[in-house]
């Protein structure tokens, strides 16, 4: 009876025993598999930025292609718009827009007059207005002649401007007219018409229109008379 009774004890201490380290082993593989999904349904990798830091970044590759694109479409339109208007402002001022390249004065782009002034004595003024719409280049000195005299009228060499004149439109040439010179006693000629012609760059003669002018009342002018170069200023012209 006592054996039955202890063999009885010592298994159900075995079954216990046996029944502890099932739960225990179940809770192990419980504890385990719990873990697994919770891990992987909760825990968040740690990149370092937040949820508006991984948002910005995204959206910073995203928009970085924009931004490149856009910038490039701007780059394009801005050069096409800058080159279009650099296109425009070459048309308009040097070739479309009526900017002329500059031409010689001649008698048909300038208003010439003729006008007695009484100092100096004895002399004319020449007055050469350019009424074109190009700059001109009063060459040199004008040729004159007086009535229907064989010779050009003297330059006086020594009036050489320092520059050539140039003329905007509107603006003004001066030459004066020494009627008569050295020495006194010279025969003098009664004029009334003076022919004033215009010389290119290279001093070789006379280049397009004379102006044709009627001389001041009582002009007299002597072969050792002379005329200036063509000045910038009435003042230099009428200094000789």
């Amino acid at each position: 009876m006592r054996n039955h009774i202890r063999t009885t004890a010592l298994a159900a201490t075995a079954l216990l025993a046996a029944l502890s380290l099932t739960a225990c082993g179940g809770n192990e593989n419980g504890k385990s598999d719990a873990a697994a999904p919770a891990a992987n349904s909760t825990a968040t990798p740690d990149t370092g930025k937040g949820p508006e830091d991984v948002k910005e970044t995204g959206g910073g590759k995203t928009d970085a292609p924009a931004e490149n694109v856009s910038t490039a479409s701007k780059g394009s339109t801005g050069g096409s718009g800058s080159g279009g208007s650099s296109s425009g402002k070459n048309g308009s001022g040097t070739t479309g827009g009526g900017s002329k390249s500059p031409v010689t004065c001649t008698g048909s782009n300038t208003k010439v007059t003729v006008t007695k002034v009484s100092r100096p004595i004895n002399h004319l003024l020449l007055t050469a207005t350019n009424t074109g719409s190009a700059t001109c280049y009063a060459y040199h000195a004008p040729a004159l002649r007086f009535d229907d005299a064989q010779a050009a009228f003297p330059v006086l060499r020594d009036s050489i401007p320092q520059a050539v004149v140039t003329l905007e439109p509107g603006q003004s040439a001066y030459a004066s007219i020494g009627l008569s010179g050295e020495p006194d006693g010279q025969e003098l000629h009664k004029g009334t018409h003076l022919s004033v012609y215009f010389t290119g760059k290279a001093n070789q003669g006379s280049t397009g229109a004379a102006a044709e002018l009627t001389l001041p009342a009582g002009t007299s002018w002597g072969d050792n008379g002379f005329v200036t170069y063509w000045q910038s200023e009435m003042a230099d012209a009428l200094t000789y």
